[in-house]
């Protein structure tokens, strides 16, 4: 992997390019510099957002020189070069309703900014990407596990990088225009990432489904959301379960009486060990999610 490209953003900001492209050693890479910030707790940094494959700092310059900031990332990067790409994490299963009447009524009202204006977004995904079916695409993109690489955009949103090689990996522009409805918790996807709609708005990602599960929570009132109001952070990784709609209809009450608790395990993730065997490392991680 090439070095990485610093660029200061005004007086406040550094910003980290890791690489042009997204990949599991990028992220890596990304992820082990911005704990190291975390853990060094450099005097005067107020702020670390890590992303797909970079990152951004922010510093009070009363307290500590641009400067001097870059040369304590610089070394931190050069740690970070010689770290084992290992990650204690956690997998989290995410259910999905596809083929919800909600996303479809919404994708319905907005064909005419879509590439394919006489079908449906799964459609039109499993189309372009060789399935002969929706049901066969549908199971290409719940069969695999996915990284959590960034959380932002609007407050709780994930972007997920599947995790299996990368001539297998599902590929989707976003809508020609984009829309102004997307229904909270769309399972969307856009480019090479898929991402949950945190709440409800404008959005230009292809809407595949929609999760009973909220994944944001400003007054903290679930269970699950208690300790934070954001349920997803870089690092997780995420198994989506298909439901159908009896399943979402039993999981929506549950989250409205408060009983409801996502699956979630502890794991250790390997990088190396993952590239290996990537499919046996991902079956590994499914048996690690149902165990008891």
């Amino acid at each position: 992997m090439k070095e990485a490209r610093y660029a200061f953003g005004g007086d406040e900001h550094v910003f980290v390019e890791v690489d042009e492209e997204m990949s599991l050693e990028a992220f890596f890479k990304s992820l082990a510099i911005t704990n190291a910030v975390r853990d060094s707790q450099i005097k005067g940094v107020t702020e670390i957002c890590p992303a797909n494959a970079s990152f951004q700092i922010k510093f009070d310059p009363d307290v500590i020189k641009p400067d001097d900031m870059l040369a304590e990332l610089k070394k931190l990067e050069a740690a970070a070069e010689k770290a084992e790409p290992r990650l204690q994490t956690r997998i989290i299963e995410v259910p999905v309703y596809y083929q919800d009447p909600w996303t479809h009524e919404t994708l319905m009202r907005f064909r005419e900014r879509h590439q394919d204006p006489n079908g449906t977004d799964l459609e039109y995904a499993a189309r372009i990407n060789g399935y002969g079916s929706v049901a066969d695409f549908i199971a290409a993109h719940s069969g695999s596990p996915w990284f959590v690489s960034m959380v932002g955009f609007v407050a709780g949103l994930p972007f997920l990088y599947q995790m299996v090689e990368r001539e297998r990996q599902i590929q989707v522009p976003k809508y020609l225009r984009p829309r102004t409805d997307t229904p909270k918790l769309t399972v969307g996807y856009g480019g090479c990432f898929s991402c949950i709609y945190s709440v409800r708005g404008a959005g230009g990602y292809q809407m595949f489904g929609i999760t009973p599960m909220p994944i944001f929570d400003p007054q903290q009132q679930l269970n699950y959301l208690s300790d934070f109001m954001v349920f997803f952070k870089p690092g997780d990784i995420v198994k989506f379960q298909p439901i159908d709609a009896d399943a979402y209809s039993a999981a929506v009450e549950e989250v409205a009486a408060d009983r409801y608790v996502p699956r979630i395990k502890e794991v250790t993730f390997a990088l190396d060990a993952f590239n290996a065997d990537i499919d046996g490392y991902n079956r590994k991680l499914e048996e690690a999610l149902h165990a008891n």
